[in-house]
């Protein structure tokens, strides 16, 4: 028998809910409840199903549904960030109740950093007036249920480093959000040309 097709109910938008939107790097998800996002899924390796599958683990509260259209406009603005938009998303409303407190502080400090720009861990650390808990703010960092909208892919480690980065892809799907946003110079950007 063959499987159902996935279907999306179109017919209202309700206050709650999640959808999934295609952008330059694949299908990312969107998830609100009321006025706030209470979470962003950026793409799976394996394509839009699996985003799909990470959304109903991350969000079994939430069905999948036709976007209201303030998170329509969301959605819309997250697809332009990621290719090359120069918006901070600093307006978008977090559902910042649902992360514990330091968190909440690194999330704030990260939305301030412009597209295009980096900070590394021990500098957000030193930023927060908690020097030396460069670690700790990478822990909350490899949590953030917001990305990209809370921009953790502009936090690196020493010296340059990536860092580490928990969407699909990892580091690699990190340094080419930040080639997107023109992150780096142009003699970095050899490093993601194709090797012999």
């Amino acid at each position: 028998m063959p499987a159902k097709p996935h279907t999306i109910d179109t017919a209202h938008n309700p206050a709650s809910g999640y959808a999934l939107f295609p952008t330059a790097i694949g299908h990312c998800g969107i998830a609100w409840q009321g006025a706030l996002l209470v979470g962003v899924q950026l793409p799976e390796d394996a394509g839009e199903a699996q985003t799909r599958a990470r959304m109903q683990r991350r969000f079994p509260q939430l069905a999948e549904c036709a976007m209201p259209p303030q998170v329509a406009a969301w959605a819309a603005r997250v697809a332009a960030l990621l290719q090359g938009a120069r918006d901070d998303l600093c307006d978008v409303p977090l559902a910042l109740d649902t992360v514990p407190p330091f968190n909440a502080r690194v999330y704030a400090l990260a939305r301030r950093i412009p597209p295009g720009k980096t900070m590394t861990y021990g500098e957000m650390a030193a930023q927060l007036g908690e020097p030396g808990a460069a670690r700790a703010v990478g822990q909350a960092l490899g949590h953030n249920p917001f990305a990209p909208v809370v921009p953790c892919h502009r936090i690196l480690a020493a010296n340059g480093k990536t860092g580490g980065f928990s969407a699909g892809g990892g580091a690699t799907t990190k340094m080419r959000m930040l080639e997107i946003e023109g992150a780096f110079a142009h003699d970095t950007l050899a490093l993601f040309a194709p090797r012999d």
